[in-house]
């Protein structure tokens, strides 16, 4: 069996898309998957399995439990700890001004092509840097708001074709199980 993670798009922010963790680890095991485990309340799940195609079942077995049409990104853990593995330096560094986050693309779009419609980053504010299918971003905490990535990640025309997790949240969901 191989280890996966899924990460769920926008659900149990502000109100909206409300899935109680419990519930979704319950459906995981209805749906086959094994050693399931959630972390936050944000659609962080660990789980083993043998199948293929896991993304269209998730999100089928979500909608049709929950009645949402929510987003999953779907990883080996062994791919998720490759790309940990060639993160940039300045990436999670421990610099506690920093916000460290990984993109993760749910959309057919090639990492180069959100890179070219977001745009470069604010040269004194964040950083960005592809690896693979995931861009590697961090920004200035208290500069948020003047930060080009920060403000067009959530635009509308992009914010549906990814999904963002923070360098503990990934790292702690890999460790899980």
């Amino acid at each position: 069996m191989n280890k996966y993670i899924a990460f769920l798009r926008g659900i149990n922010i502000s109100g909206k898309n409300k899935i109680d963790m419990s519930d979704l680890k319950s459906e995981f095991e209805n749906a086959g998957f094994t050693n399931v485990s959630t972390y936050l309340n944000s659609g962080n799940v660990s789980f083993l399995s043998n199948e293929n195609n896991l993304k269209n079942k998730i999100e089928d077995m979500i909608y049709n439990r929950f009645e949402l049409q929510i987003s999953v990104y779907v990883v080996e853990v062994d791919v998720i700890n490759d790309i940990l593995s060639n993160a940039p330096e300045w990436w999670n560094s421990g610099n506690k001004e920093n916000y460290d986050n990984l993109i993760f693309i749910l959309s057919d779009d090639a990492p180069e092509t959100i890179y070219e419609i977001v745009g470069p980053p604010s040269e004194e504010f964040e950083k960005v840097q592809i690896y693979k299918n995931v861009i590697f971003w961090t920004f200035d905490r208290k500069k948020y708001q003047k930060c080009n990535w920060w403000k067009k990640t959530a635009s509308n025309g992009i914010a549906d074709k990814l999904t963002i997790r923070t360098a503990n949240t990934v790292k702690k969901v890999c460790k899980s199980n």
